[in-house]
Order: structure tokens, then C-alpha cells, then sequence
């Protein structure tokens, strides 16, 4: 008896994730001939079979969940490295570091000032404003990818969304502390003293043990790098960042740029050998981060939810065009690039975790609000972020409406 229901659960669990599969392989082709992308298909997909509608999904699939989270955004972190080499900081340099910053600094300027203005209280007022700067890097790359995306303007892209990790976290826990002041909370460093250690503790240790897979990847197998060699070395690392409470994503990034900027020919193995076996696990990722959406949350967020996402809008845009003027930038598709930066989900929801254990009167007001434009901006910012690559004409994949 214990036989068969042994065999039974795991019968289960190969044919659930089997069927994932087949979901991400039916949503690649659907997203060729649609103007959907397949982030956004997955992320639906997993919506509708996951609790808040059909319910399709077995209840083990969510304790797999975090860990599906930390391997998937550990191999996009890394895969984001490679876009910040010296050659690319040379010629892009300037456009990545100005719009990054105004990004970040208007979305949070319009977000404080416009909350604060329709007479929310302050310290939540500062709290969403460190939040809402925060970009979900996972459909951006794989919106990229899926397009076979080439130029200047998408390596600027990811070149933004690579440092947008390090600069959120900063901005979050300096306004923790700025909230925590003013509503006389009396851990008052305790958050600005995590949020440093996340970032530059992230980054000590994507340095150590990016030199070595460095060299690994210039002198074990010179000329080669296989995937058991990469994805060890990541996993690694993304498991260190959790025992040590830092940025997996950030490390994992660090690590990238490392290898990139120090491998000796041949920078771009480890990164085609990451690449080959990234899909397989984005496509539970999307799936799963779908199942976890929860319409009910954007009604429980009501004027709040809807004011969020209005200035997070208008702070993207704004930030673009004053970063582009700024880095001189004459490619009018630059003044726009805030809007292929809507994706937002995964640190702003460990972010509004953290604001939680400082004021937890406000924690369903806060989970609320961030959940509720989740479900909007991972639904309708990874077609944007397709619409706009493919007008700046950097997607080698286009649509062809004749067979649609």
C-alpha cells in the first residue's frame, strides 16, 4: 500500500511538471503569431489553472515554488552580467548609469509626492515610493531573448535592469529608515544596516566567486564551458546568498560581469551554456509566479492600488526622458525606454515583506497595494517591453500577421 501511494505522488509529479513543459512549449508557439509575449501567456496560463480560478494545480507545486524562484532569477542574474563589460560601459556607459538613476529617482519622487498629496500617511507614502522603483528582471530578458533581440537599445535595456537591483535596494532601505523616523519607530538603523549588507554583501560575494569561474572557465576547459561547470558554480551561489541574507539576484549578476569582463576568449560560453538550460525552468517560474496571482487583491487595493500604478507610469516615462536628454542620448526610442521597465514583481513583494515586520499595522494595506499592481504590471508590462523593442527595430523575430 505504501508502494502504490508512493508511486502515486510521484506519478504526480511527473506528469504535472511534464504538462508544464508542454504549457511553455504551446505558449512559445502561440506568442509567434500573436502580439502577446510568452512571459505574459505563461503568466495567464498559470493564473487561470493555478487557485484563484480552476485550482488545476497539486498543493506541493507552491512549496517548490521559492525554490524554482532562487534557480531561475540566480540564471537571469547571471545572464545579466555579461551586459556589463568595459566595451559596452565605453560606448553605452553614460545612457545605463543616467536613465537607471532618474528612473529610480522619479518613480520614487512621483510616488512619494503624489501619495502624500491624495492625504496618504507618510511613512506608507515613503515606503511605496522606495518600493515602486523596483523592476522584475526575469520578462524583460526572456521578452529579449524570445525576440532574439540585438542593438544598442536592448544591451542598454539590460544594462538598466542588471543595476536597477543595486540601486532599488539602497533607495528602499534608506526610505525604511526615513518612515521609521518619522513614526518614531525604534529600530531605526536595524533596516538601513540590512539593506547595505544585502547590496555590497551581494557584491563581495559575487566577486569571490566570480575570479574563480573565471579562471575555471579560461584554463579547466579552455575554449569550452559546461553546463554542469556553470550551473554548479550559480547554484552555489544563489545558495550562499541565502545563508548569508543577500541579493541572490544581485550576486549571481556580480558574478556574470566577472566572468564576462575576465575569461580569458570565449566570454560568451558560460553564458549560451546558462541560456540552454534557463527555459526549461522560467517556463515553471512564469507558471507558477501566475498561480500566485490574486485578483482579489486589486480590489482590496482600491484608490491606493490605483494611484500606484498611475505614478509608478508616469514615473517611469518621466525618468527615461530626463535620463536620455541627460546622456545625450538622439535616439528618440531612449525617451521611452521607462516603459519597457514596467515589470514588476518578486523584490517588490520581498521588499513590502520586509516594510511589514517594521510596521506591521500597515502590512495588509502594503501587501494589498503591491500584489494588486503585480497582477497589472506583469500582465500588460511584458507586451510593452515587446512593443517597444520591436519599434526601436532591434527584434530579429517579428510577426507575421499574414498567418495570423
Amino acid at each position: 500500500m505504501d508502494f502504490d501511494s508512493g508511486n502515486s505522488a510521484i506519478a504526480l509529479i511527473l506528469l504535472t511538471f511534464g504538462g508544464l513543459f508542454l504549457i511553455g512549449l504551446i505558449a512559445d508557439l502561440i506568442g509567434r503569431h500573436t502580439p502577446l509575449p510568452r512571459v505574459t501567456l505563461l503568466i495567464l496560463t498559470g493564473f487561470l489553472i493555478g487557485p484563484s480560478v480552476l485550482g488545476w494545480l497539486p498543493d506541493f507545486t507552491q512549496d517548490w515554488f521559492p525554490i524554482l524562484t532562487n534557480i531561475a532569477l540566480s540564471m537571469i542574474g547571471f545572464e545579466l552580467g555579461k551586459n556589463l563589460t568595459r566595451q559596452k560601459f565605453k560606448s553605452m556607459g553614460k545612457p545605463i548609469i543616467g536613465i537607471s538613476l532618474a528612473v529610480m529617482l522619479m518613480t520614487s519622487v512621483a510616488m512619494f509626492t503624489g501619495l502624500y498629496l491624495l492625504g496618504v500617511p507618510i511613512e506608507i507614502a515613503l515606503i511605496l515610493a522606495g518600493i515602486a522603483p523596483a523592476t522584475a528582471p526575469a520578462p524583460v530578458v526572456d521578452v529579449a531573448n524570445e525576440l532574439n533581440a540585438k542593438g544598442s537599445y536592448t544591451d542598454t535595456l539590460l544594462g538598466i535592469v542588471a543595476v536597477d537591483d543595486a540601486w532599488g535596494m539602497l533607495l528602499f532601505a534608506l526610505l525604511l529608515v526615513v518612515a521609521s523616523v518619522l513614526s518614531g519607530n525604534g529600530e531605526v538603523y536595524s533596516s538601513l544596516q540590512q539593506g547595505l549588507w544585502e547590496v555590497f554583501g551581494a557584491i563581495l560575494l559575487g566577486l569571490l566567486l566570480g575570479f574563480p569561474m573565471a579562471y575555471i572557465s579560461s584554463h579547466i576547459y579552455p575554449g569550452k564551458a559546461t553546463q554542469a561547470e556553470v550551473l554548479g558554480i550559480v547554484l552555489v551561489c544563489s545558495g550562499a546568498a541565502l545563508y548569508l541574507d543577500v541579493s541572490y539576484i544581485l550576486s549571481a549578476m556580480v558574478m556574470g560581469t566577472v566572468v564576462a569582463n575576465f575569461s580569458q576568449d570565449h566570454q560568451e560560453r558560460p553564458f549560451k551554456e546558462i541560456e540552454a538550460i534557463q527555459w526549461p525552468m522560467l517556463i515553471l517560474f512564469f507558471l507558477l509566479a501566475g498561480s500566485a496571482l490574486q485578483l482579489d487583491a486589486l480590489w482590496q487595493a482600491g484608490a491606493i492600488g490605483l494611484a500606484y500604478i498611475g505614478l509608478r507610469l508616469i514615473g517611469r516615462i518621466s525618468g527615461s526622458w530626463i535620463g536620455a536628454t541627460w546622456a545625450g542620448c538622439k535616439n528618440p526610442h531612449y525617451h521611452w525606454m521607462g516603459l519597457s521597465l514596467l515589470p514588476h514583481a518578486g523584490i517588490p513583494i520581498g521588499m513590502t515583506l520586509l516594510a511589514a515586520q517594521h510596521f506591521p499595522q500597515h502590512q495588509e494595506l502594503l501587501l494589498a497595494v503591491i500584489l494588486g499592481a503585480t497582477v497589472v504590471f506583469e500582465l500588460i508590462g511584458p507586451a510593452i517591453t515587446r512593443h517597444m523593442i520591436r519599434q526601436a527595430g532591434e527584434a530579429k523575430f517579428f510577426i507575421d500577421e499574414s498567418k495570423l
